[in-house]
């Protein structure tokens, strides 16, 4: 890479910035949940700045957004990309930093007239946070194949509405097929989302792979009753057996090592203060870094279900939202990240990533590495999540520099 070669750090703050204000909240963050009318300005916002620096303009049938540098020669892209969909509590970063950066790299190519060897690209995925539509990571898995077309359209929101009705609504069901370019290797820029790099000193993360995931829904029914008159011992409470589940899930992440487990959504029907529940649904996030433990805790997990509903009289059903096995990314990649860092004397340390990323869908398709940069505070998915100019352009400038140097190689 030249030694000139740099992004322009106060572009890249200030087209985050710009981004950010789409959706802004009250405390600081941001909401764009996937397909809503502030999904489609940012996405409008997003396809104005690719058009302005000249990219090639694609939007495939799921409303990936892809914005292609032309190379000088034919054949499969190295790809740079992330989201920009939010959760409901969303920060300012997460996912959006990614594309923005991936943009700036090209506009860095653009500014120093280098037009690489291989075509160069950078991709806003559908719906990765999987916050209104399921399973998460929705763009990058159909675009890899792992979805078809017709049942991701069909998936609907919590409040019934159809993922294809709410892309043609906000025109953004395009006409291309996903998974249309080719990809020589994927590259993703992120903020870390945990405090690991800030409490160790700083520095960037060389991101050696994702760890398993699997969520799960489960529908507990019992009987409602009167607070009041209703005995302890006479009640089918769906929501003491809810609260049950969820300590044994954290109860299971002190004997299964990495093992991770949070239960975020929680429905109480009929959610008066003085009627025993009739239902509730919740979720159950389990992680780990090997799918062996991974799939220990799952079966643990059913089995205890099995045995409270029997001991309880509760009706337990249990349906997947998503499952996605640990997934490793490719050595070579990583040591170019490394190197990169090297380039700009940049400290950098391997580490894992706790959070599922579209990286993880991409690396099925082609070689797959991560930059990471530091959380402040460890905070995401929370409006005080936040990350520093100089770590933003420090991790941008590795992005571009490991880019530069596979779509050369």
């Amino acid at each position: 890479m030249s030694s000139n070669l740099r992004i322009d750090g106060a572009r890249l703050v200030s087209r985050l910035t710009a981004l950010s204000m789409i959706g802004a909240t009250p405390e600081g963050g941001c909401r764009r949940l996937a397909l809503t009318d502030e999904d489609k300005q940012g996405r409008d916002w997003l396809v104005g700045q690719m058009q302005a620096l000249g990219l090639e303009v694609k939007i495939d049938a799921i409303g990936n957004i892809v914005g292609i540098l032309k190379g000088q020669q034919e054949g499969p892209a190295v790809i740079m990309g992330s989201h920009i969909d939010t959760v409901g509590t969303g920060g300012r970063f997460d996912g959006a930093l990614g594309v923005i950066a991936g943009v700036e790299v090209l506009a860095a190519l653009r500014d120093a007239g280098l037009t690489p060897k291989r075509d160069m690209a950078v991709i806003a995925f559908t719906n990765e946070e999987g916050a209104r539509f399921h399973p998460d990571m929705l763009g990058s898995y159909v675009w890899a194949g792992g979805m078809s077309v017709a049942a991701a359209h069909a998936e609907t929101d919590s409040e019934g509405v159809g993922l294809g009705a709410e892309l043609r609504r906000i025109g953004y069901e395009g006409q291309e097929e996903p998974g249309f370019l080719k990809a020589h290797a994927y590259l993703e820029m992120h903020i870390e989302q945990g405090p690991v790099l800030e409490s160790e000193g700083g520095g960037l993360g060389a991101v050696t792979g994702i760890q398993g995931i699997c969520w799960l829904e489960l529908t507990l029914k019992g009987r409602p009753s009167h607070a009041g008159t209703t005995p302890m011992a006479y009640r089918k409470d769906p929501g003491l057996a809810a609260a049950r589940i969820n300590i044994f899930a954290n109860e299971l992440t002190k004997t299964i090592p990495g093992q991770l487990a949070n239960s975020g959504v929680i429905r109480v029907q009929p959610g008066n203060v003085n009627v025993v529940p009739e239902t509730v649904v919740m979720s159950l996030d389990l992680r780990n870094p090997l799918d062996a433990p991974l799939a220990q805790a799952e079966a643990a997990v059913r089995a205890f279900c099995t045995e409270l509903s029997e001991r309880d009289d509760i009706q337990i059903s249990i349906r997947d939202l998503a499952r996605f096995p640990a997934t490793p990314f490719t050595e070579e990649l990583i040591a170019s990240v490394e190197q990169s860092a090297a380039e700009f004397g940049l400290p950098i340390r391997r580490m894992i990533s706790g959070a599922g990323h579209d990286a993880q869908m991409m690396s099925r398709l082609c070689p797959t590495a991560m930059v990471f940069i530091p959380s402040i505070g460890g905070l995401s998915h929370n409006p005080a999540e936040f990350s520093t100019d100089d770590d933003m352009v420090a991790g941008a400038n590795v992005l571009l520099s490991a880019a530069w140097r596979v779509a050369n190689a």
